[in-house]
């Protein structure tokens, strides 16, 4: 008799989570009329010369493979920017599918199975996920309750067993912006325990208080991930890169010939003219949409502010994050559980990635939830 197939599921499966945004993604599709502040995806268009470049290149003949690593006129342009931003000129760079594509890239050349992977928490649903899934552990480094880096935190995290350290800043899901002096500590942490560092730094253009800092600033000795999905809106278009040292980056390159063999050649020609493009309006407006919605539960809500990126995570009010996600579904209000990202089941984030129409209804509904639960609301009255 043939195995079931459920009998045929790698065991490495087994610790690899449905990812609950994508849980909430696909119920709100289900929805009529759905206020979604779910996902990290702009609402803002992909700039007209981008669509144009891209529609450009397929006309004339740009839909072939690519060298696997992305082609040269945009890995040089991409090591210019990154020089121009952080100060440190990398060894090498390679166009990869999207941010997700080169962090798994990232950790299946990096983690052996029983290999340490520390990672700030909350985190972004795929650092967990991923570690888990190449055989590796991960190992969290509690920052609550404002999400900062503490050296007693890292000290705590780190054993003969931690190999590399995952950074995000501008955070998803709490919006934090690390300092220059959070940095510096990350850095010398990771020299005393010999860890690598991969930083990743896709919501850098949207950082709306001070000036942001690049982990790159301190120290050589790191694999930095950026793409365009956030700040030209190209998120179906699947153009990342990664920069860092050549021996790594050589690693990666071989892994993508034998899986995502190179990113979309159409949007890798586009993406040369999006760097030309300034993103200063962009800021603008999200630092707007970010004082709305923080202005807006601040007063009723445990919430630190958002500095960067396009979520804030505010504490629920009572009961769990499932508790209070679910019946804020239930009333036609996408949000995600913050256990999504975190170990503690104590928030939720909110992606004010929307109109500012969507936004303020959300504000409102949140705010009367806050003072009279669930009841004082009907499914009927919140979508009318």
């Amino acid at each position: 008799m043939s195995p079931a197939p459920e009998e045929l599921i790698a065991r490495r499966l087994a610790g690899i989570e449905i990812s609950g945004i994508r849980r909430v993604f696909d119920l709100g599709q289900k929805l009529a009329h759905p206020l979604d502040l779910s996902i990290g995806q702009p609402d803002f268009d992909v700039p007209e010369r981008v669509k144009e470049a891209a529609v450009a290149a397929i006309r004339a003949g740009g839909n072939r493979y690519t060298v696997t690593q992305g082609i040269p006129e945009l890995r040089e342009k991409l090591r210019q920017r990154v020089i121009a931003r952080t100060g440190w000129t990398p060894e090498a760079t390679m166009v990869t599918s999207g941010v997700s594509g080169g962090l798994m890239l990232a950790l299946l050349a990096l983690v052996d199975p029983g290999d340490e992977v520390l990672i700030p928490d909350p985190y972004f649903v795929s650092y967990k996920q991923l570690v888990n899934l190449f055989g590796g552990s991960p190992r969290f480094i509690d920052t609550y309750p404002d999400f900062r880096l503490r050296a007693a935190a890292l000290e705590e995290a780190v054993t003969p067993r931690s190999k590399l350290l995952i950074l995000n800043s501008p955070g998803n899901p709490t919006g934090v912006v690390y300092s220059l002096a959070e940095l510096e500590l990350a850095v010398e942490f990771a020299k005393e325990h010999r860890l690598f560092i991969i930083s990743d730094e896709i919501y850098h253009d949207f950082v709306y208080d001070g000036e942001y800092h690049s982990v790159a600033e301190c120290t050589d000795q790191l694999l930095l991930l950026d793409g365009f999905s956030k700040s030209y809106a190209m998120t179906g278009w699947r153009v990342g890169y990664a920069a860092g040292p050549q021996a790594i980056i050589a690693e990666m390159t071989k892994l993508q010939q034998f899986s995502f063999v190179c990113a979309p050649a159409p949007a890798q020609m586009a993406a040369l003219v999006a760097l030309d493009l300034p993103v200063a309006e962009v800021q603008a407006t999200y630092r707007a949409k970010r004082d709305l919605v923080y202005e807006g539960l601040a007063d009723c809500y445990e919430v630190t502010r958002p500095e960067g990126a396009f979520y804030i995570f505010p504490r629920v009010p009572r009961g769990t994050d499932e508790e209070f996600v679910t019946g804020a579904i239930e009333h036609n209000l996408l949000i995600i559980p913050g256990s999504v990202f975190s170990q503690r089941h104590s928030h939720f984030r909110l992606s004010f990635a929307a109109s500012d129409e969507t936004l303020s209804a959300g504000v409102q509904m949140l705010r009367r939830w806050a003072r009279e639960g669930f009841s004082s609301l009907t499914a009927t009255s919140l979508t009318a």
